[in-house]
């Protein structure tokens, strides 16, 4: 039953903004993907040999509907053949490819296809990911006169001459599990071996995910079919220069630089002439070539000068203007032979060393950018990718008011459709390589099969990893989004991969990218302070954040993050619904197979959660509060002690119990909301240590003649105004203003009292607002505890297909009407709709006040008088508005 709920789900989550993304997605007809439609059969189950079963006479009746793009996996789920592995402990149900050996999962996948070349026309076949290793068949002849590995390595093979003459056509193609595939110990990792793949290293089990059983063993990306003409164009690469510094708000831009450059490949046995041309703006850029027979040529453009560009810029900085040229090849008067499309930003990335932190600052277009980021770990552990999902996750991190995605080097280099989301939401990406300080030999370890000095040389084959980060520094290096390689995760990769990289590989290749050489190194961020120096990792007392000095630029700092009791539902059995004990002295076995991080002592001011439901209620006050209070703590701190952190972390590509802003299934948590307010761009805040009530500024903008107004609420919904003066603030800067430590400790001593701070702008526009729940003297919220029912009035608006204004009403003599979570439910199911975006949540209302909430939402899959809308807080009862 539940199984099949969160496959409904997982469906309904694919079809996100299908509508707004389908016309501006089809490819050309020029190049199509071969998706659907493959079969799949384990080599044990197969005698025949690779040439008969691509002839397309042999018979498949018998075989699996295959999932690809996919993995073996998958395809097993998707044929219900296993549990879904993440729901309960269904995992431990699925057989392990470290007990069963490399041949249970390794597997025949075929695809028959229409197909053949007219005269003059060349048909390439593309493959963007197999994991690990593949032999490939076509029409009864072999296709890779080599066995291919790695699994970040594309391939692509001229198959003209292989199509048959009747267009019907027989892909085969066997792929091979990693090799070794590691033991799934417990460690991270596991026992390390799986490092000595170029591949990724979480499969084989982490603190934050139980391992992969086939290892993602499978063709896990697109597979495309191209048609050119006698020349293929390959690998363009668009190098934008942005002289001096800019301002995002200027009406007019000075001119910028646009170095453009593409490979041609002449596959033919005659040499080619013809030209290669781009356009844009009305400018046309030409360069006339001649490619000798059977090989490859990288031409250059003369510089193009852009006299009015709109620039890119990081979110909350500016737009995220985009451009796009088609680069093409035509010899004389014929039809052109190919083109390539580019999407790129007009930007530059540089640093600077800031020695007073001794760390560096990030600067896009010469202004330097103050860092809030978070940890991607991957989008879905099973790879099961859509670009619609990537829309969803990366707009998230844009309303959580961050700027910047670090890809974690325990995964892999992100997809094209993931940095297309970064390009249209203003995210700064940071690109690991495919290494982790727990596999690659930083730390004496127990759990790994080999000593520091033998997983010090992983992975086995280095000329393998340096070919494959060429190639995917190729496919990612054109978005704007993309601001740092990094070497690895927490070490450097080995001397004979790490200074190709450095000084060859990526200046060659790329040239305007810093590349760090580990995720913590002190070129990034200098370690004064002894120790890993990132962190602090797990719940802590809000102060910590505050007054704890960290790395100068945080890589990791983070801790908790369970939802409420929808979430825990959807992948926890209603038998194991069962609260932690008070600091997590009992934590049930599928709580801690989802790999629970505990809270601790951190529920108890609320009082003790009396079941689940009431432990995900109470732990989302909490989720709140440590996020609010990481990014503030931090920005206090800004230009002083820090350049930049980065939250470990922000999403889960497993349903794991801890470092998330939002579950597996786009659920979000009060994190991503707390997160969401510390990080405003113009934002007043107050430092619990000593009161001391400050603003911080994340914009270029000089803010002139803002109102700040204190005010206390009892919690009888009594309010005290403190203050309120008039005040200035400087661009990028933080200003203090006045403690209230005094006024706390008087007010808040029995009961503890909300604290309201606000900025209000000339126009009593509020910019900022920020209210605080203070406890009593003891540190508990006895006064939340008796606070009074507060009947909230709420109404909605259409703004559009999918998309509501919802304004919360809380009439005058009311109590606060205190952290309600607005939702949009299923009312034949009473599931929430995923995903949702909203403008904010777990939002309070002060007696006599009012807010609006701005949502958004795909309801293709639900009937529209199915639709409500729901309401819920601390002391509001639910409430359900039917939407017409």
């Amino acid at each position: 039953m539940m199984t099949q709920q969160n496959n409904t789900l997982q469906r309904s989550i694919l079809i996100l903004f299908t509508i707004l993304t389908f016309g501006s997605n089809m490819l050309a007809q020029s190049k199509y993907e071969l998706g659907g439609e493959w079969w799949c059969r384990p080599i044990s189950e197969v005698s025949a040999s690779g040439e008969t079963i691509s002839n397309p006479s042999f018979k498949t009746s018998k075989w699996l509907p295959a999932t690809v793009p996919g993995t073996v996996l998958t395809t097993l789920l998707d044929n219900k053949l296993i549990p879904d592995p993440f729901y309960g402990m269904n995992n431990e149900k699925i057989k392990d490819i470290y007990d069963t050996g490399r041949d249970y999962y390794t597997y025949w996948f075929v695809r028959d296809f229409k197909e053949k070349a007219e005269t003059g026309e060349q048909i390439w076949l593309h493959l963007r990911g197999v994991n690990y290793s593949c032999e490939i068949y076509l029409n009864g002849k072999k296709v890779n006169s080599a066995t291919h590995k790695g699994m970040f390595l594309r391939q692509t093979y001229n198959i003209t001459d292989l199509l048959a003459s009747n267009g019907k056509n027989r892909l085969a193609v066997i792929v091979y599990p990693p090799d070794p595939v590691g033991n799934p110990n417990g460690g991270q990792g596991g026992d390390g071996t799986i490092a000595k793949n170029v591949s990724h290293q979480y499969v084989a089990g982490w603190d934050w995910i139980q391992p992969i059983r086939d290892r993602n063993t499978g063709i896990w990306d697109k597979v495309f079919i191209e048609k050119t003409g006698s020349i293929n164009i390959k690998n363009p690469h668009v190098i934008t220069l942005v002289p001096n510094k800019r301002n995002s708000s200027a009406d007019k831009q000075e001119p910028a630089i646009l170095k453009v450059s593409a490979e041609v490949e002449n596959p033919t046995s005659s040499e080619v002439s013809g030209t290669l041309k781009y356009t844009l703006e009305g400018k046309e850029m030409i360069k006339n070539i001649k490619i000798a027979p059977n090989t490859t040529q990288e031409v250059d453009f003369d510089e193009l000068i852009v006299e009015t560009p709109k620039l890119w810029w990081p979110n909350m900085y500016g737009a995220q203007d985009l451009y796009t040229i088609d680069i093409t090849f035509q010899e004389g008067n014929e039809s052109p032979s190919d083109k390539e499309s580019v999407q790129f930003g007009i930007r530059e990335i540089q640093r600077q060393w800031n020695p007073k932190t001794q760390s560096m600052e990030i600067l896009v277009n010469g202004q330097r950018i103050f860092i809030k980021g978070g940890n991607w770990i991957i989008s879905d552990a099973m790879l099961r990718f859509s670009r619609e999902r990537y829309d969803a996750e990366v707009r998230f991190h844009r309303d959580m008011n961050l700027n910047l995605i670090r890809i974690w080097g325990g995964a892999l280099s992100e997809r094209p459709e993931f940095y297309e989301a970064c390009n249209k939401y203003g995210m700064l990406v940071i690109q690991d390589f495919w290494m982790s300080g727990d596999c690659n030999g930083r730390w004496l370890d127990p759990k790994k099969l080999e000593d520091q000095w033998t997983r010090r040389k992983y992975p086995d084959d280095h000329n393998l990893f340096l070919t494959s980060a060429k190639d995917q520094i190729k496919m990612i290096r054109n978005h704007p989004s993309l601001a740092m390689y990094c070497g690895g995760n927490e070490i450097t990769p080995p001397e004979d991969i790490l200074l190709p990289l450095k000084d060859e590989i990526i200046p060659e290749l790329d040239g305007t990218r810093w590349f760090i050489e580990y995720s913590n190194a002190d070129s990034m961020s200098y370690n004064f302070i002894g120790g890993n120096g990132d962190g602090p990792y797990g719940i802590q007392p809000i102060d910590v954040f505050w007054n704890h000095q960290t790395f100068p630029f945080n890589s990791e700092v983070g801790s908790i993050g369970v939802g409420d009791i929808e979430s825990l539902r959807r992948f926890i059995p209603e038998a194991n619904l069962v609260p932690p004990a008070y600091k997590d002295t009992l934590v049930d076995e599928v709580w801690r197979y989802h790999k629970y991080i505990g809270y601790l002592d951190f529920i108890r001011p609320y009082g003790d959660a009396e079941d689940a439901a009431d432990f995900g209620k109470k732990a989302q006050l909490v989720n709140y509060n440590q996020y609010r209070g990481l990014m503030e703590g931090f920005s206090s701190h800004m230009w002083e002690w820090y350049t930049g952190t980065i939250i470990w972390k922000t999403q889960n590509p497993w349903t794991a119990m801890r470092g998330q802003m939002y579950d597996y299934y786009l659920d979000p948590n009060a994190c991503l909301y707390g997160l969401r307010k510390g990080s405003e761009a113009l934002h007043v805040m107050y430092n619990p240590t000593d009161g001391m009530v400050m603003a911080v500024n994340n914009t270029f903008q000089y803010h002139r003649d803002l109102m700040l107004q204190i005010e206390t609420i009892d919690m009888e919904g009594n309010k005290e105004l403190f203050t309120q003066v008039f005040s200035n603030i400087g661009p990028s800067t933080v200003k203090k203003f006045l403690s209230v430590k005094k006024l706390l400790d008087k007010t808040a001593a029995e009961n503890g009292v909300f604290l309201n701070i606000k900025l209000v702008d000339t126009a009593q526009k509020i910019v900022s607002e920020n209210l605080y729940w203070v406890p009593n003297k003891e540190g508990n919220y006895s006064g939340l505890k008796q606070l009074k029912t507060s009947n909230l009035e709420v109404k909605y608006t259409k703004k559009g297909e999918g998309k509501l204004a919802v304004t919360l009403k809380n009439p005058a003599d009311n109590p606060v009407a205190f952290f309600n979570r607005v939702s949009i439910i299923n009312a034949s199911t009473g599931k929430r709709i995923l995903p949702v975006f909203y403008s904010d949540n777990y939002i309070s209302v002060i007696s006599g006040e009012e807010k609006e909430i701005e949502l958004e939402f795909n309801f293709q899959s639900v009937k529209k008088e199915d639709l409500k809308l729901t309401v819920e807080g601390w002391n509001v009862p639910k409430m359900e508005l039917d939407i017409e």
